[in-house]
């Protein structure tokens, strides 16, 4: 039995290869190929590549692919051989041939036997995705790497690199990315992936992870996954819109597809089973947020992708992609349909779309045992959330990665891991990433400390003048338990010293910057604020806020005694608790008054208040990238959830005040296809208690020449205030869908962009001055005219037009102020502008 074994084998032929342009030397996805005289054949896959293993003896393989001249190769029978074919453009040689009396017939989806073919694939979409199986489960192999590209013999051979050649990688120069590489990031990834439909649910099981890891103090290691895995997302052709570089691109097999698409029947590939029909597709519009490319569809009654070529076209409106590409492969199921296998997605980035270096980032994705129909166990979805990592995921061998890859690195790829490591060592790259990180993040570092933020170190107000500061904080390096941070301040106007001091103790063993916090920390901070002024991702005394519009001297001296307790978990639920002993004093021309009943007005130099507070949120699905000062959170399709309750204890810690506040909020990104993306912010809140005007929701204003997101653009400071209120903030970005239907313009990739706000409140009779002569004086100007208001009559409200994408980073928008016109120093509309780096 053995030896008829052996002898068995010993009659096959096994015959692998590539198969690739002669003229460009890439490689061809689908080319045909068969056993002469036989119907033994196949297709390459994505990547050109193709293997077949036939009994007996064959003499001849032939390759044919539409457009260029076919090859025969002849095949070594009872022995394993590599055949890579290089297939020459079919360029055949006319005669002179004049055209006339004819027109060019204008694209018509109706009779289109193309357009007839889409509209069946669209509508059997439903029974080829996963979610058509009651239960999937298979393992997902993902392999990320990212790199310099592009990059001249002239930056490869500089001084700093001389001894450093082996971690520049070369290519093919027309391949994407261009000739030289330098890798700066790759992680692998296995997972076991379990799919149910009812409920529906989809649980991910991270059972080997293996990346380059940076030096925590420059780089947030799973910031840094975190943000490629939304810039390179799994890729599902079925679903109407693909997630492409932050941006979504609509499908070309969406259900509205064949409005923006054109299609063409290029190809019947009858020697495959089943037989595919090879469908070309492009936009309709060339700077849409489109694809184009090729389809290979099944003609087996299923009308299934077997195959996706997709790129896009070098006019879309898309900032900063020099190249993009991506190829999906599919297999078929037992049932005869069809499951994605691999999927392979390179994107191309540069200042540049022609020319200069640049960063090319590549994402494979292969499925191996897949199971369709298995029913799997209700305590895999219960235990762990959506996603689950193994304790002992970051630690696999290198024999366990050898064994588990579905597809073997290549030698130059396993070397990666250790080039970077190494490309850390070097001196000058470690003084690179010191000052990319003093010029992003602010701060500078000297191992246990680092001073910062930079852009606080100078700043200007009405109140203190010119501003000194000079700050920092301890870091791991110094314990990886304990954390000090403090900073002083002098305002040469007022002549005052401000200042803030802080410990915090880790109670995870982690840094406090680590996703998931979990720490105590006790701080004092005596400081100004302006009342009103709410900012995000940015401190207020950072120099560029310092210019302002209007009068800025109304201003609050804070003394804060804090102490607080922040616990966060994987699901990314998080609470805080707080304790606050808050003193405000009044400055600039800010003033505390209250009326006697002899109508004399008195001042009060200031408030004493003592608050708990425990703060609630939710944020299903958040990435974030973790910077030195603020958290950054990548938005997507899910909802954020917000809420805080604070409570003010009068007659513990010298407070004067009992209240309740409740605020609650949800944030949400709503995405429509080709006409964009809003962004939703819903909030509310209600204060029970009677208190002054400064303890009152204080609505955020904006003073600055910078269009805020979440501030009121048109309104000033400390205008408005509310014992209760409700609002609603719109801002949408058509991503260019108008402007890029207009000739000229279009060249200029601009994107129409337009906000609505809406703010409703009001105050009971007991905190109005207005209507109760005991409460707090609002605050008016040397006219006598009161500059603090209510809300009672009606919603404030304020929109915006603006357009987006100006030289790439610059959104300038025409805010215009609706209501409320009458009130003292107000603008019924302004220009703002707001820098912002997108794709």
């Amino acid at each position: 039995m053995l030896m008829f074994s052996n002898q068995a084998h010993a009659q096959q032929t096994v015959i692998s290869g590539t198969v690739t342009d002669g003229s460009t030397k890439e490689s061809l996805p689908y080319v045909s190929y068969q056993i002469v005289g036989t119907t033994l054949g196949g297709k390459t896959d994505a990547d050109g590549k193709f293997s077949l293993t036939i009994k007996g003896e064959g003499t001849v393989l032939k390759f044919s692919y539409v457009g260029y001249k076919a090859q025969t190769r002849t095949i070594k029978a009872a022995a394993s051989q590599v055949i890579n074919v290089q297939l020459m453009p079919d360029a055949m040689l006319m005669n002179e041939v004049v055209i006339s009396a004819g027109k060019k017939p204008r694209y018509r989806n109706k009779e289109n036997p193309a357009v007839e073919l889409i509209r069946k694939v669209i509508a059997n979409k439903s029974k080829n995705k996963m979610e058509n199986y009651n239960f999937v489960e298979y393992q997902k192999y993902e392999l990320m790497k990212f790199s310099l590209s592009n990059l001249s013999d002239k930056f490869k051979n500089k001084r700093v690199f001389r001894n450093y050649q082996f971690l520049f990688q070369e290519q093919d120069s027309t391949q994407i990315g261009g000739k030289n590489f330098l890798p700066v990031f790759q992680e692998e990834k296995l997972s076991d992936v379990f799919f149910r439909k009812r409920p529906e649910q989809t649980k991910t099981v991270v059972i080997a992870d293996k990346r380059v890891n940076f030096d925590e103090r420059f780089i947030d290691n799973q910031g840094l996954t975190a943000y490629f895995d939304r810039m390179y997302q799994d890729i599902n052709i079925y679903d109407n819109n693909i997630n492409v570089v932050s941006n979504q691109l609509l499908s070309p097999i969406a259900d509205s597809a064949p409005t923006f698409y054109k299609y063409f029947i290029t190809d019947t590939i009858k020697n495959h089973n089943p037989q595919l029909i090879e469908l070309a597709f492009t936009p309709r519009n060339k700077t849409d947020l489109l694809f184009e490319g090729k389809l290979y569809i099944t003609l087996d009654g299923n009308y299934a992708i077997q195959n996706a070529y997709l790129t896009v076209n070098k006019d879309i409106n898309l900032n900063f992609v020099r190249a993009l590409e991506a190829k999906l492969d599919f297999e078929r199921n037992p049932d005869q349909r069809y499951h994605l296998s691999k999927s392979n997605l390179i994107v191309d980035f540069g200042l540049s779309k022609k020319s200069g270096g640049g960063f090319t980032g590549e994402r494979t994705v292969a499925f191996k045992d897949f199971k369709i129909n298995v029913p799997v166990p209700d305590t895999t979805f219960k235990s762990g959330g959506q996603l689950a990592v193994l304790p002992d995921a970051s630690k696999r061998s290198e024999e366990f990665w050898a064994n588990n890859r579905p597809i073997p690195l290549s030698p130059t790829g396993i070397k990666i891991y250790g080039n970077i490591d190494s490309l850390q060592t070097i001196p000058s790259f470690k003084r690179t990433l010191d000052i990319v990180t003093l010029f992003f993040a602010g701060y500078k570092d000297f191992g246990p400390f680092e001073m910062g933020p930079v852009n606080t170190f100078y700043s200007f107000n009405g109140v203190e003048g010119f501003r000194l500061r000079l700050g920092g904080r301890t870091t791991p390096a110094l314990s990886k338990r304990y954390y000090l941070e403090t900073y002083a301040a002098y305002g040469f106007k007022d002549e005052k010293w401000k200042y803030f001091l802080s410990g915090t103790y880790s109670l995870n063993n982690k840094s406090i910057y680590a996703f998931p916090q979990n720490y105590i920390r006790a701080s004092f901070q005596r400081d100004t604020k302006i009342p009103g002024q709410e900012l995000q991702f940015v401190q207020e005394d950072n120099f560029l806020l310092s210019f302002k519009r209007g009068d800025n001297n109304m201003m609050l001296y804070n003394d804060f005694y804090r102490l607080d307790y922040v616990h966060e978990f994987e699901n990314h639920f998080s609470y805080t608790l707080g304790l606050r002993k808050w003193k405000q004093s009044p400055a600039g021309s800010l003033y505390f008054s209250n009326a006697s009943p002899d109508g004399l007005i008195s001042r009060t130099d200031h408030i004493n208040t003592t608050e708990i507070s425990v703060g609630l949120r939710y944020a299903p699905n958040e990435k974030f990238y973790q910077g030195k000062v603020y958290r950054v959170p990548f938005v997507g399709p899910h909802p954020v959830f917000n809420f805080r309750y604070t409570g003010g204890i009068k007659g513990v810690l010298g407070g004067e005040y009992n209240y309740h506040n409740f605020m609650g909020s949800i944030d949400k990104r709503v995405y429509l296809s080709q006409l964009g993306y809003t962004d939703v912010t819903l909030e509310g809140a209600y204060i029970i208690g009677k208190v002054p005007f400064p303890l009152l929701a204080i609505h955020r204003a904006n003073q600055t020449y910078a269009y805020q997101l979440n501030s009121y653009n048109l309104m000033n400071f400390l205008e408005f205030v509310s014992d209760h209120y409700a609002s609603v903030n719109l801002d949408h970005n058509f991503n260019g869908f108008f402007f890029n239907k207009i000739p000229l313009l279009k060249k200029l990739k601009l994107r129409e962009v337009m906000s609505l706000k809406v703010l409703y409140g009001g105050l009971r009779d007991e905190n109005n001055p207005d209507k109760n002569p005991d409460a707090m004086q609002f605050v008016r100007n040397a006219n006598g005219q009161s500059i603090t208001n209510s809300l009672n009559n009606e919603p404030y409200m304020e929109g915006s037009v603006g357009i987006g994408n100006i030289f790439k980073v610059l959104r300038v928008d025409a805010v215009k102020r609706f209501n409320y016109l009458d009130n003292p120093e107000v603008s019924s509309w302004g220009i703002r502008a707001r820098v912002k780096f997108d794709f």
